[in-house]
């Protein structure tokens, strides 16, 4: 579980952002829909177009809870692949394992995903991954390990116990959350994937460095 320094700081990271990381930040944010610190509710100058860029990259990045070095790994990665860069980006975080067992529901933020992934609780196609940033390849099955189905945290899942604050699930998902199961039937469409950004000012950002 987040210790309260970590929910204070996604709170505050939140609010600088602009978008809930957290189903307590978007509480917070219904609240005090404005930057935190003394000037967070007067209108900040005309942002240059250097922090503009680096913003949406922040707002990207720590939706996915990674590294500076991860996302930049990625981003080379979108850059050498066929198509638009700024959403092969998307596609390609999207289809980490700690992603993709929020989105079916597994876990109720992106920092429990990954834990359940870290203590070795995921299985990919019957073998264990403890690696969050695991790419999942369309086809394969995500299940939870038989002797960890019984525990709270995945009782709570497979009853839908965080549809409230969770998106519906995409379309490149086939879920049957009371058996914990979910397939990555295709590659997600930027499109489809419940993220906020605009991943051309991310491309810019990391063109311009």
């Amino acid at each position: 579980m987040p210790t309260k320094s970590q929910d204070r700081r996604k709170v505050r990271l939140s609010r600088a952002l602009g978008i809930p990381l957290t189903p307590k930040a978007a509480k917070y944010l219904e609240k005090r829909p404005y930057a935190p610190g003394e000037h967070g509710r007067t209108k900040r100058k005309q942002d240059s177009d250097y922090a503009v860029r680096l913003r949406e990259k922040q707002r990207l990045r720590e939706q996915y809870g990674i590294r500076e070095k991860q996302m930049r790994n990625t981003f080379n990665e979108a850059r050498r692949t066929q198509g638009l860069t700024g959403e092969n980006l998307v596609e390609l975080l999207e289809m980490r394992l700690d992603a993709l067992v929020l989105r079916a529901g597994f876990a109720r933020t992106t920092a429990q995903a990954r834990q359940l992934v870290v203590h070795r609780h995921i299985l990919v196609d019957g073998q264990t991954v403890d690696r969050p940033s695991f790419r999942v390849k369309p086809g394969q099955l995500i299940h939870v390990k038989a002797k960890s189905e019984g525990t709270e945290p995945f009782q709570v899942a497979a009853a839908g116990g965080h549809a409230e604050v969770l998106p519906p699930v995409p379309g490149y998902l086939e879920v049957e959350l009371d058996k914990l199961h979910a397939r990555l039937v295709r590659r997600p469409k930027r499109a489809e994937v419940p993220v906020t950004g605009d991943v051309q000012l991310v491309v810019e950002y990391y063109a311009a460095r």
